[in-house]
């Protein structure tokens, strides 16, 4: 049967998230069990599909919960979540001068656009493709099947009919990081998975495991990378920390800027970003920075990577805090209430109590909350 949110789950959350506004900042201490405010376990473990949930406040780990079998080694398919992940290379090759910067055309890259008979396509650049908004009709969704069947990814992405010209609208499509993944190889002479560990992991202190490759040994770019709850926790700390960890800059410090400025809107009609009930729905309205979701959230500007199904990490940081969770990606007609209850257990049980402590970084200069 369906997992359904009912009024009673929703009284107990309302209840209990009266309690945790009451419950003070959270310390630095090592404990991952040194903040817990009151009722956050109790909610969580209501969700069935939840596997981790993990809170880091000023690069402390202060909140650590497995469930439902799972356990703190065991890695997860972060799914689109690994699109920021990519992001984070492509800004990684750019500073390095191995990709010659995101206004670069990317037919410099696939020269066969040079014979494509629409010439829209040899407009098309990093950026656009950083953004959603190539003009390419996209691979994901109805079109995801056939691509992925298909003998030749890059070439299948890049044979797409134009719906716009470069820049003009966004369409999500998992082809675009694909070929970002394909760029990457190509600039840097290795693999997108020996980069990414070179340049990314073995920094933060962890080894990528290999994850699916297309047909031509192009590693997936944007979906199915394999990372732990913790590595997805350092991933997420290195952007809290404009891309600096232990005295040395992994992603240039502009490039986590930008990445969490919003470039790019989706937007379905009459829908601002929370239901009726006040409950953030990220698919109501979305905004794109590089590869990353970017949401005010209590007031508090949210850069997040998400993965379907409820794989996500999200960056607060004027709370100087991190956030990650990892759940049961099953295709069912449950994910949807999963995420909303998601959502709302994170605003009311995390985001709510450190908030009202008001131990807040400053907002930088030129930006708002």
């Amino acid at each position: 049967m369906p997992f359904s949110i009912t009024k009673a789950d929703r009284r107990l959350i309302a209840a209990l998230a009266v309690l945790s506004l009451a419950w003070p900042a959270a310390s630095r201490a090592q404990d991952p069990g040194a903040w817990n405010p009151p009722g956050l376990d109790a909610a969580a473990r209501r969700l069935p599909r939840l596997h981790s949930l993990l809170v880091s406040r000023g690069g402390e780990l202060v909140f650590e919960r497995y469930f439902h079998g799972a356990s703190r080694d065991r890695a997860a398919n972060i799914k689109s979540a690994s699109k920021s992940v990519i992001s984070a290379l492509v800004g990684i090759a750019i500073d390095r001068r191995l990709i010659q910067g995101v206004t670069a055309p990317i037919a410099t890259y696939f020269p066969e656009l040079a014979r494509d008979p629409d010439p829209r396509k040899r407009a098309i650049t990093v950026e656009h493709l950083l953004t959603m908004r190539p003009g390419l009709e996209g691979t994901s969704n109805r079109n995801y099947g056939a691509w992925v069947t298909s003998g030749n990814w890059v070439r299948h992405a890049l044979a797409r009919p134009m719906f716009a010209a470069p820049g003009e609208e966004m369409e999500y499509s998992t082809g675009n990081t694909h070929l970002l993944s394909a760029i990457v190889t190509k600039a840097s002479g290795t693999s997108t998975w020996q980069f990414a560990n070179e340049v990314l992991a073995k920094p933060l202190g962890f080894t990528l495991a290999p994850w699916p490759r297309d047909p031509q040994g192009i590693y997936f770019g944007g979906n199915d990378m394999l990372m732990t709850p913790r590595q997805m926790l350092a991933f997420g700390e290195l952007y809290l920390n404009t891309g600096r960890m232990a005295g040395r800059q992994i992603v240039p410090a502009s490039w986590v800027e930008r990445s969490c400025d919003g470039r790019a809107r989706t937007r379905r009609p009459g829908s601002p970003g929370f239901d009726a009930r006040g409950v953030f729905d990220p698919l109501r309205d979305r905004t794109y920075g590089y590869l990353w979701w970017v949401y005010d959230i209590r007031g508090y500007k949210t850069c997040f990577a998400w993965g379907y199904g409820g794989q996500y990490v999200f960056v607060v940081p004027r709370l100087d805090l991190v956030i990650v969770t990892t759940s049961t990606p099953d295709v069912s007609e449950e994910r949807r209430d999963h995420r909303r209850l998601l959502f709302e257990l994170l605003d009311r049980f995390v985001v709510a109590p450190l908030s009202a402590g008001r131990s807040v970084r400053p907002a930088a200069a030129g930006t708002s909350d």
